[in-house]
């Protein structure tokens, strides 16, 4: 990693979707090196077949040495982002980052798919990073180094990334689109704002049930290279990295690691990964 890096510890940074998965793994990212997390999303209770809740994440948090705030939100719902707002800058005095992890995903054509799903897909997908930076720009403006990190991919205008999903990747591509726009927007303010996507398939629940089955998940890496790259987006110094669609083993490179067999899944299956979205 590089080494003129900024250390994260006492800054705030609040994670959507931040109960499983990749979201999970970059919250205790982060309080390895004493940040305060906020914990944002709706997993309050146990599910049956996805383990995780925002309460047993704010509890590894602190055994990694971070701080936690656990806050059930909805993306969807304007007033319960403003209210989880609130509360992060009342228990922490501030907002320093904002993750856009949470997400909707279901691979089907525009012919198939009930627009009840596209419009969750939407709301969750691309309504919620505008609203949760909205929610959090007032104190981002205050913070030394304020970030928004988007956890969306590079837009890749090939027609075979419409065929088949048209209407989830347009709600992912208008994720990216943000990132551009707000990063340009937010410059003047000092804050830096980058979208982050896996180049290989990373094995989460949301493969599982929704983008390849059982079968793909060991053709995947695991969360923690997102969360190693993005650890390393939010340590550039004085914010200087921004309106970029990073991916985060070619970012990774840049910092200098070189080894990926690690981030394996299956680390007894030694046949080809399989690429995630959106990248040829």
């Amino acid at each position: 990693m590089n080494n003129v890096s900024e250390s994260l510890k006492d800054r705030t940074i609040v994670i959507t979707g931040g109960s499983r998965g990749i979201g999970r793994e970059m919250a205790l990212r982060f309080a390895a090196d004493g940040a305060n997390i906020v914990i944002a999303a709706k997993s309050a209770e146990p599910h049956p077949k996805l383990p995780g809740t925002i309460h047993s994440v704010a509890d590894e948090v602190r055994e990694a040495g971070g701080q936690a705030l656990a806050v059930q939100v909805d993306v969807r719902d304007e007033q319960q982002i403003r209210d989880m707002v609130e509360e992060a800058v009342d228990t922490f005095g501030g907002i320093d980052g904002l993750i856009n992890n949470a997400g909707a995903i279901k691979l089907a054509t525009a012919e198939s798919l009930p627009l009840k799903r596209f419009d969750l897909m939407y709301q969750i997908n691309t309504r919620a990073v505008l609203a949760c930076t909205q929610a959090c720009l007032p104190h981002l403006k205050k913070s030394h180094c304020g970030h928004i990190l988007n956890l969306s991919p590079p837009v890749n205008l090939n027609p075979k990334w419409f065929e088949n999903f048209g209407p989830y990747t347009i709600t992912k591509y208008g994720m990216s689109m943000l990132t551009m726009s707000l990063a340009a927007e937010l410059k003047r303010y000092g804050i830096a704002v980058n979208s982050l996507w896996p180049q290989t398939l990373i094995s989460t629940a949301a493969v599982e049930f929704e983008a390849g089955g059982e079968a793909a998940l060991q053709k995947g890496r695991k969360p923690a290279i997102m969360a190693d790259a993005a650890y390393a987006i939010l340590s550039v110094p004085h914010c200087s990295l921004t309106g970029q669609w990073l991916v985060d083993e070619p970012f990774l490179k840049t910092e200098g690691v070189d080894d990926f067999e690690g981030y394996r899944y299956d680390e007894s299956f030694d046949g080809q990964l399989m690429k995630d979205l959106f990248l040829d």
